[in-house]
């Protein structure tokens, strides 16, 4: 393995040195994608720390908690059988379908916020779609367990089968490598619908029931809109990096 793993870096090596290995146009292609997504991304994840930070600090009219929020609106909603918990963190809000319940972190199951609000709102946006049943999410929730798996083993299979095709020219094992890192690009893929419609679904309870109005709303509406472009930005991450590994296997077979 070791001897392979040498032949391949020569390999590699020699291309860099007579120009062949940076002439493949859809290599360098997909490189500067992958930066580009990963300099977009930090961008929106930094976007997204300063508007929370930024709504935290602007009062809910109604005074009520983000924790005190998400159970009116499960109840609105006629959802009995979820329970609203605190979990640690910063922005580790989530809806466990498995335990029924809607974990809210330190920054906004107690806090009073217009943050607070469209955060838990939106959490509870997700404990609707499992009531009713919402395709997108049961599809992402079936998807959990494999993606779960082909993470953890991807890297691996793909380092053997560069190996391989050093070795023997054979990429079988680089397309099953690539077939794993697809089902992540699914799963995010996936995310997208069932985060935005959870966003909607909070706006369209906050408005309906007269917690946010006006400016406030609005408000809610950039701090969510912030949010689901992380989730955009990590399904284009995703396709990019499917699209350079695809890209290294056609120069390396050329």
């Amino acid at each position: 393995m070791l001897h392979t793993l040498q032949t391949y870096v020569d390999r590699v090596s020699q291309g860099a040195a007579d120009g062949s290995v940076f002439s493949n146009i859809s290599t360098s292609g997909s490189m500067i994608l992958m930066i580009l997504i990963a300099v977009v991304g930090y961008i929106v994840q930094a976007r997204l720390q300063s508007v929370f930070s930024k709504y935290s600090e602007v009062s809910s009219p109604g005074g009520m908690t983000g924790a005190e929020l998400a159970e009116k609106m499960l109840r609105d909603n006629g959802i009995d059988n979820v329970r609203v918990t605190h979990v640690k963190g910063h922005l580790t809000d989530h809806f466990d379908p498995r335990t029924l319940t809607v974990n809210l972190s330190d920054s906004v199951y107690s806090s009073r916020s217009v943050a607070a609000a469209a955060v838990a709102c939106h959490e509870c946006g997700h404990a609707v779609q499992h009531a009713t049943g919402y395709a997108p999410l049961t599809l992402r929730s079936q998807l959990v367990p494999i993606v779960s798996f082909s993470s953890q083993i991807a890297t691996w299979v793909i380092l053997a089968g560069i190996a391989l095709l050093a070795a023997t020219d054979n990429a079988i094992l680089c397309w099953i490598g690539i077939g794993l890192v697809a089902m992540s690009a699914l799963f995010s893929i996936v995310t997208l619908p069932v985060e935005y419609n959870a966003s909607e679904r909070a706006l369209a309870w906050l408005s309906s029931s007269g917690t946010l109005r006006g400016e406030q709303l609005d408000s809610a509406r950039t701090a969510l809109r912030w949010a689901a472009r992380t989730y955009l930005v990590a399904a284009l991450s995703a396709i990019a990096t499917i699209l350079y590994y695809i890209s290294i296997i056609s120069s390396r077979r050329d």
